[in-house]
């Protein structure tokens, strides 16, 4: 009886072992490979799909998807549900097409180069479902209490974030890091876009070993992930950082990532070049030839463009 007892005991240290082993293996496994595009939009309840329904609606009209518009023009400065009034009206939160939001509309085609309508006609909403950065392209409503009066500095097509926020004078050396034990196979490509910035910039980038030293932190997150400034899944927004000194950089791991030009994948050096350009203090450009317009396509490289050039000497002239 001994024997047997023992004998079961050993298979079932033995069996939790490999459970073990197994479950680290899955976990780095979807560290190297962000997991498939159809594991993670059926979590996604608010993916960009209701956008399509909402074409040629405006002013007046009432349609399903419009309280999740006002949401995404609102997390991208357009519009903020919350403080456009000292006591916000029930139609800002529900399915009405407001005033607000035509003049959020009105805005966003502005930036875009859109025809300014006010309507959700399908040029808007075609540019509304683009894969972009989740950084606001207008930073004049983005208050929690109040409309900001301050507006992004505008020079050419570059911006700035309000107030210009830089890095401490005499501070050009950065460093960056992944997170410790953290494999995502594209290291190279963060490495080429620091070089580019290197080459175009006061500023040299270093990696460095030790994450929590390094004055640029990037990783890859999925969904909430604890910076107020969820992810949501395949497509939509693709990564965000945030504006000097903070120094974080997260792309969107439910994305598919590569380093170069593939069908159906994000270029990270593309994207991280973009990313790299707010951690040194730029916002986004209204030029699309430069890195810091604000989308992005599958299959698709960008280089530095004279206006991100132009926009990070204005930033931190020589």
């Amino acid at each position: 009886m001994e024997s047997k007892y023992n004998l079961h005991s050993l298979s079932c240290i033995a069996f939790f072992l490999l459970l073990n082993i197994f479950q680290a293996d899955v976990i780095n496994a979807r560290a190297v490979h962000p997991p498939h595009q159809h594991d993670v939009t059926k979590k996604n309840p608010q993916t960009l799909d209701y956008l399509k329904n909402l074409v040629g609606t405006r002013k007046g009209n009432t349609a399903k998807g419009l309280s999740h518009l006002k949401g995404y023009l609102s997390n991208l400065g357009y519009m903020n549900i919350d403080s456009i009034i000292a006591k916000p009206s029930p139609e800002q939160n529900n399915d009405s097409f407001d005033e607000n939001l035509e003049l959020a509309v009105r805005a966003y085609q502005s930036f875009f180069k859109l025809k300014v309508t006010g309507v959700l006609d399908a040029a808007t909403v075609n540019q509304m479902m683009q894969p972009r950065c989740g950084v606001a392209d207008n930073f004049s409503v983005l208050n929690q209490t109040h409309l900001m009066t301050e507006s992004p500095v505008i020079a050419k097509h570059y911006t700035f974030f309000p107030g210009k926020p830089v890095w401490w004078p005499g501070k050009t050396d950065l460093t960056y890091s992944f997170p410790a034990g953290a494999s995502y196979d594209l290291d190279e490509g963060i490495f080429e876009a620091t070089g580019l910035w290197n080459n175009n910039s006061i500023f040299k980038f270093a990696y460095i070993k030790d994450y929590d030293k390094a004055d640029v932190k990037i990783s890859f997150q999925v969904w909430d992930h604890g910076d107020r400034a969820p992810f949501d899944g395949p497509g939509g927004v693709l990564a965000h950082a945030f504006a000097p000194t903070d120094g974080r950089l997260h792309f969107d791991g439910s994305e598919k990532w590569v380093d170069g030009v593939k069908d159906g994948a994000f270029d990270v050096q593309s994207v991280g070049l973009h990313e790299l350009g707010h951690i040194l203090g730029l916002g986004h450009s209204a030029d699309a030839n430069a890195v810091m317009w604000p989308t992005f396509q599958t299959k698709q490289r960008k280089g530095l463009g004279q206006d991100d050039i132009d926009g990070i000497k204005a930033l931190y002239p020589s």
